[in-house]
C-alpha cells in the first residue's frame, strides 16, 4: 500500500519489465533451439533460463553464447593476408608418410590455413630459463620487426626482463607489436602500458572488457603464445611470460613446460595467426610477406603443420585432429596436459584405444594449480582407469605441458589444453609434427618425465574421501565452463 502510494505506476512498471523479461527469456531460447548444439546442453541452458530468473539470463550471456561463424575481419584483408601467404604446398617428402599421417595433413589443410611446410629447423625446450633466454636473444637479433602475443603477462622479474627488451629494440628502430590477452594479463599496469607505448611499442589488450562489452566478451579468451621474429624465428607453445615459467615463485618450483622455437617456412603460419588477430584487435592489416627459405632445403628439417583454433570457427579445429590422430593410433598413445576434462567423444575414443589393446599413458600433474579443474579431472580418472588407461601423477612441481604422441610419426604441442575449454571457448594454435626423428625425441623426453610420475592405482583411487568424491562430482557438472 505505501509502495503503490509512493510510485503510483510501480505495478505497471513491475508488470512491464516481467513480460520484457519472458520476451527475452523466450527469445534467447528460440536462439539456443535454432543453433542446433547438443540436445543435453541445450536442454541444460533451457532450464537455467527457466529456473534461475534474472541470473540465468546473465549466466547465459556470459557463458552461453556461440560465436560460431563470426568473422574476425574483413574479407578484403582476409584475401590480402591468403595473397601474401599463398605459396606452393611442399610435398617434398610427405608423401613418404604413411598413410596416417597423410590423412591427419588432409584433415588440417581443410580446416585451417595455411598448409604443410618442410625443412623446418625445430628446437623442444621442457624449461622455462633456456627458451626464456633463447627468446631474448633472438629478440636481440632483431632487424625489421617482432610479433608478440602472449595470454599471460605478468609483472614480475620475467615480465619486465621482456618488456625492457622489446623497449631496446624499439627504440632501436624496430617495430615491435604486442598482443595480450586482456583478462590472462589483467594485472598489468597502465603505467607499464605507458612505459611501453612510450618507447614506440605498439601494444593492445585482445578482447577488452569495456563496461559495455563485459557480458559479451568475457568467456572468449585468446589463450595462443606465439613469437614470430623478422619471418625467420618463431615460438610457440604453452608457456606464458612469468616467474612461475622461469626461475620459480618463492611458494613453487618453475613449472615443467614445452615450447617450440621453429626456424623456417612453418613461421609464416605463426605470423598468419598473428596479423589475424591484430587485424581483428586493431583493425590494421600486417602487409610484411612472410619469408621464404630455400627450397628444397639446404638442411633436412622437419615436416611442420600449424592449426589455429577458436569459437569463431565453423570447427572445433583442434579437438577434431586430436579426435582423428587417436582414432588413428595402432600402437600407442602418450598425453601430457595439466587439465583433463575430455569431450565425451574425446573420452570414449581413448577409451576405445585402451580397450583394443593400444599403449594408452595420460600424465597429469599431482598438484596444478587450480582446485576446481584438479577435482573435474578427478571425475573422469575412474572410467578412464576402467577401460585401461595408465594414468600417472607428474609429482615433482605442476606439469603445463601439452602434448600428444601417436604412434612412431606423430606429434603436435602448443597452447591448447585438454579440456572443453580449450577446445571450445579458448582461441588457440598448435604445431603438428611429422617424422619419426622428432617423435623418437619426445617420446624420449615423455619416458623421462614418467620417471618422476607416480601411476594411479584403482585400488588406491576408490579410497579417496567419500567428501572428494562427491565434490568431483558437482564439479563435473560445469566442467564445460571452467
Amino acid at each position: 500500500m505505501i509502495l503503490a502510494e509512493l510510485f503510483p505506476y510501480a505495478n505497471l512498471v513491475y508488470d512491464i519489465l516481467t513480460v520484457l523479461y519472458v520476451i527475452t527469456v523466450l527469445a534467447v531460447i528460440i536462439v539456443v533451439l535454432s543453433e542446433n548444439r547438443n540436445p543435453v546442453k541445450s536442454m541444460a541452458w533451457m532450464l537455467v533460463l527457466v529456473l534461475l530468473p534474472v541470473v540465468g539470463l546473465l549466466i547465459y550471456l556470459v557463458f552461453g553464447r556461440s560465436l560460431r561463424g563470426m568473422k574476425l575481419i574483413s574479407r578484403s584483408h582476409l584475401r590480402e593476408l591468403h595473397h601474401m601467404s599463398d605459396y606452393p604446398e611442399s610435398v617434398t617428402r610427405s608423401s613418404a608418410l604413411s598413410e596416417d599421417s597423410r590423412q591427419l595433413i588432409a584433415l588440417a589443410n581443410k580446416l585451417t590455413e595455411p598448409h604443410m611446410f618442410d625443412g623446418n629447423d625445430v628446437m623442444v625446450f621442457t624449461r622455462g630459463q633456456e627458451k626464456f633466454e633463447a627468446l631474448l636473444h633472438d629478440i636481440e637479433q632483431a632487424r625489421e620487426y617482432i610479433l608478440v602475443q602472449y595470454f599471460i603477462i605478468e609483472n614480475d622479474q620475467t615480465g619486465q626482463r621482456l618488456i625492457e627488451a622489446l623497449e631496446r629494440k624499439a627504440r632501436e628502430g624496430v617495430q615491435v607489436r604486442l598482443l595480450y590477452d586482456y583478462v590472462g594479463s589483467f594485472y598489468v599496469s597502465r603505467r607499464v602500458l605507458k612505459r611501453m607505448r612510450a618507447a614506440g611499442i605498439d601494444v593492445h589488450p585482445f578482447m577488452e572488457l569495456t563496461f559495455t562489452q563485459f557480458f559479451l566478451r568475457l568467456n572468449w579468451r585468446n589463450h595462443r603464445k606465439i613469437v614470430v621474429i623478422d619471418g625467420e624465428v618463431g615460438y610457440v607453445g604453452g608457456m606464458n611470460i612469468a616467474d612461475r615459467y622461469v626461475c620459480g615463485t618463492k611458494a613453487e618450483r618453475p613449472w615443467r613446460d614445452t615450447h617450440l622455437r621453429i626456424k623456417g617456412d612453418a613461421v609464416a603460419a605463426l605470423q598468419y595467426s598473428f596479423a589475424i588477430d591484430w587485424d581483428f584487435t586493431t583493425r590494421e592489416l600486417l602487409t610484411m610477406p612472410p619469408k621464404h627459405f630455400a627450397e628444397p632445403p639446404s638442411v633436412p628439417g622437419h615436416l611442420v603443420q600449424m592449426v589455429s583454433s577458436g569459437p569463431t570457427g565453423r570447427w572445433n579445429n583442434i579437438s577434431i585432429v586430436f579426435l582423428k590422430a587417436i582414432t588413428l593410433a595402432k600402437h600407442c598413445l602418450y598425453i601430457q596436459t595439466p587439465y583433463f576434462l575430455p569431450s565425451d567423444s574425446l573420452l570414449k575414443a581413448m577409451q576405445s584405444a585402451a580397450l583394443s589393446g593400444i599403449d594408452v599413458k595420460l600424465m597429469i600433474p599431482r598438484k596444478p594449480d587450480s582446485v576446481m579443474l584438479r577435482l573435474a579431472t578427478g571425475s573422469y580418472i575412474k572410467e578412464c582407469l576402467l577401460s585401461g588407461v595408465k594414468i600417472y601423477f607428474y609429482e615433482p612441481e605442476m606439469i603445463h605441458a601439452k602434448v600428444v604422441i601417436v604412434d612412431d610419426e606423430f606429434v603436435t604441442t602448443g597452447s591448447t589444453n585438454f579440456d572443453f575449454r580449450s577446445f571450445e571457448h579458448n582461441f588457440e594454435f598448435n604445431a603438428l609434427i611429422y617424422g619419426k626423428e622428432f617423435n623418437s625425441k619426445m617420446k624420449a623426453i615423455f619416458e623421462d618425465d614418467l620417471r618422476h610420475c607416480t601411476r594411479v592405482s584403482m585400488g588406491k583411487w576408490k579410497q579417496r574421501p567419500l567428501i572428494q568424491k562427491a565434490l568431483e562430482s558437482i564439479v563435473r557438472l560445469i566442467s564445460p565452463i571452467l
